[in-house]
């Protein structure tokens, strides 16, 4: 009886392991997911820039699409001249944690 009470309790140790580790795997970032805490940042990142971009006078009639990845912030969408492109490509930058901006705004 005390070597099964010892095979089942390594047993469930093992599975307790098995499962730790999944989670933690699950969390981890890899090179086409984010992790957990890169998704986050991102999400803050992105709110941050459409928050500075909305509360801009000169931006109030475009709409202007911003994603970020990583740190990466894409801005898309059609402006009016060069100088909004310019613009808000500095915006994004400016923002804290972005770390590239790919600046895909089209003048129209």
């Amino acid at each position: 009886m005390n070597t099964r009470n010892i095979i089942i309790r390594c047993l469930v140790l093992l599975m307790l392991i098995s499962a730790t580790t999944t989670i933690f795997m699950a969390c981890a970032s890899t090179s086409t997911k984010e992790s957990t805490g890169e998704y986050v940042d991102d999400s803050v990142i992105t709110t941050k820039v459409k928050s500075l971009l909305a509360n801009d006078a000169f931006f109030k009639s475009f709409k202007i699409s911003v994603e970020t990845y990583k740190g990466t912030v894409q801005l898309s969408g059609f402006v009016d001249s060069q100088k909004a492109v310019d613009k808000a490509g500095e915006i994004a930058g400016s923002v804290k944690g972005v770390k590239n901006v790919k600046n895909n705004l089209i003048v129209k």
